[in-house]
């Protein structure tokens, strides 16, 4: 069973958890079932001469077992030590809360990079520390930031996606959602071939407009997934965003926050079956098949269920093409 889930963010990460339990597979560990994360890298930022990657980083930790549970984000058992000594030097931004076992991950990452190796390499030595027990693959080795385009006092501005996330908590009202450099970008080494040879792909409850839309974007891996069988699960439960401020991203791009809208915004070109919430048994979509589980994260063994649930559901589509 080879599996690709092109994920970011806490929803993606917590369902990899899921997903690895009901395979089976464990870190450190032989398996005969295999996954491939396309980690998305629209949310970078270069802070004090560091390149973060947050969404990968989540991955990484989460699977790693070295993830802070309850934030859903960063280390274990943080500290802040370094963020307190650049605001005391009254260096910016103040809003990003780098910790400081987080910042030694940044060190190296943005060292690699110095050096001239890409990104897809960079990923892949630090996660001979973490062993995720997946391979994890940036969606591109090139850089693509998502900016935000807001209203300023003189017109309107682009920001970068984490300043309107974190610093504004997405309530400016955005105008456009913009993922620069994306149109110049190539999937990174493997990324096409491990769609290719994938038995399922399964898009996981991350955020449908800068999490799987900006991996979406990058020219050659939409156009490869649409060959494969694909299954989505809903990040929206009865109108609203299981986690995040989703709800903010959709409505920049016209998109009704609901599990209906989001099925028909990745159309049926691209998604093969939906996973909704029991909220929302009944929601039909064109050209989709549609089923109902529970779909709340609510620990590892909810998160299996709902894997599970997309992987049994994607086999019998596949079943029935054959």
């Amino acid at each position: 069973m080879r599996i690709v889930v092109p994920a970011g963010g806490i929803g993606g990460a917590r369902f990899l958890r899921g997903l690895k339990a009901t395979l089976g597979i464990v870190s450190g560990q032989e398996s005969e079932a295999a996954i491939t994360v396309i980690g998305n890298t629209g949310d970078d930022i270069t802070l004090f001469g560091l390149r973060v990657c947050p969404d990968l980083d989540t991955v990484m930790y989460t699977l790693g077992g070295g993830i802070d549970d309850e934030r859903g984000w960063g280390r274990a058992d943080e500290s802040f030590t370094v963020k307190e000594e650049l605001a005391a030097y009254g260096m910016k931004p103040t809003w990003f809360g780098l910790g400081d076992r987080d910042t030694a991950t940044h060190i190296v990452r943005s060292q690699m990079l110095a050096a001239g190796f890409p990104l897809s390499a960079v990923t892949e030595a630090l996660c001979d520390r973490w062993r995720p027990g997946v391979r994890l693959l940036p969606m591109t080795d090139d850089q693509v930031e998502t900016h935000v385009v807001v209203d300023g006092d003189e017109g309107p501005r682009a920001i970068h996606f984490q300043e309107w996330w974190i610093r504004h908590r997405a309530q400016l009202p955005a105008r456009q959602i913009v993922s620069v450099g994306a149109e110049k970008a190539a999937p990174a080494p493997g990324v096409l071939e491990a769609v290719r040879e994938a038995d399922l792909v399964v898009l996981p409850p991350s955020n449908p407009v800068v999490s799987v839309g900006s991996i979406l974007g990058v020219p050659g891996i939409r156009e490869a997934l649409e060959e494969a069988v694909v299954v989505g699960v809903s990040p929206i439960i009865g109108g609203a965003p299981v986690r995040g401020m989703a709800d903010a991203c959709l409505t920049a791009i016209g998109v009704e926050t609901s599990a209906r809208a989001v099925a028909e915004h990745y159309g049926p070109d691209l998604l093969d079956g939906w996973l909704v919430d029991e909220a929302d048994a009944g929601v039909e979509a064109d050209g989709i098949e549609v089923e109902s589980r529970p779909l709340y994260m609510t620990d590892v063994d909810a998160a299996a269920a709902i894997a599970r649930a997309a992987v049994d559901m994607g086999l019998r589509i596949k079943e029935r093409r054959a």
